[in-house]
């Protein structure tokens, strides 16, 4: 399994852009799918994007899609989530996810999970 660590989280006003960071340490990561997921408050874990191992596919939620961009660079062990023109609704936090399934959007793919980063969106 793999250790993630998110960073780049914050408070941010709607329009606004964030770039989510997550950094990976343990063996093979380019051997991983890795996932963006989040979570509101009284509300389940969604998923948000995922991309495959060599970065050359990924996928979005509807909800996010043409606005956020996951990213990844194996070299740097390193996962990323350009998040542009955020709204209230992304209100969240954020977890890193590393998982062996190609395109999967549920959590039970995902092996290994981040401690999470906050990200609040105001009006």
């Amino acid at each position: 399994q793999l250790q993630l660590v998110e960073s780049g989280g914050g408070l941010v006003q709607a329009g606004e852009s964030l770039r989510l960071s997550c950094a990976a340490s343990g063996r093979a990561f380019s051997s991983y799918a890795m996932g963006w997921f989040r979570q509101a408050p009284g509300k389940e874990r969604e998923f948000v994007a995922t991309i495959s191992y060599s970065g050359g596919s990924t996928y979005y939620a509807d909800s996010v899609k043409g606005r956020f961009t996951i990213s990844r660079d194996n070299a740097k062990n390193t996962v990323y989530l350009q998040m542009n023109s955020l709204k209230p609704e992304d209100t969240a936090v954020y977890y890193c996810a590393a998982g062996r399934r190609i395109g999967s959007r549920r959590n039970a793919d995902f092996e290994s999970w981040g401690q999470g980063t906050q990200v609040t969106v105001s009006s």
